[in-house]
């Protein structure tokens, strides 16, 4: 698929994202949030679902988080320009809770699509939803975070979320390592 088709298809994504009904979280949101990035990324980093200041702009990692995130892709060697960022959700879940097992099914279908068109060589997962959701079911993100794994022909890094390390300092070193070594494993494993 060439990146105008690429680009076309995560539109037409964004677009039925922004209208979905499909679970009741669409009652209670300002935005839905269907991701944003390079249709031709070669990394794709997943989150758990929108929260606050997501939900209020309908961008993916805006908050602190995100400023977290910047700065972390930045220690990688990387950009919000050269990577795609999506949520499990697309929807905040009321008071940032985990998100339920009927919303998870209810957004699968756009996440699917989403990897399936921009086909990265390496997928991020922020947290635990998405390394349990994606990787690995009853999985710890403490015990999984910065090994990757070959699953399907692609590289799956999982990392501690960057809203973790915010409101659990410890976290915080063992994210930046991870991050660090995140350039030198994608340069190995995906040359």
């Amino acid at each position: 698929m060439d990146r105008a088709a690429k680009e076309a298809m995560l539109e037409q994504i964004a677009a039925e994202v922004r209208v979905c009904r499909r679970c009741p979280l669409h009652q209670s949101r300002r935005h839905a949030v269907p991701g944003e990035g390079d249709c031709d990324a070669d990394i794709m980093f997943i989150g758990e679902a929108p929260g606050y200041y997501e939900d209020q702009q309908g961008r993916p990692f805006v908050g602190q988080a995100g400023k977290l995130l910047d700065n972390l892709l930045e220690r990688a060697g990387l950009s919000r320009t050269h990577v795609f960022i999506a949520n499990i959700l697309k929807c905040r879940p009321p008071k940032n809770r985990d998100p339920g097992p009927e919303e998870r099914a209810a957004c699968a279908e756009y996440l699917d699509a989403q990897i399936a068109t921009i086909q990265p060589r390496a997928i991020c997962l922020l947290g635990r939803v998405p390394l349990q959701a994606l990787l690995e079911p009853g999985g710890s993100i403490s015990r999984s975070h910065g090994i990757p794994v070959r699953k399907d022909g692609i590289i799956w890094v999982p990392l501690f979320h960057p809203a973790a390390a915010l409101h659990r300092p410890e976290y915080l070193p063992h994210l930046e390592a991870d991050m660090t070594k995140l350039k030198a494993i994608l340069d190995e494993k995906l040359h």
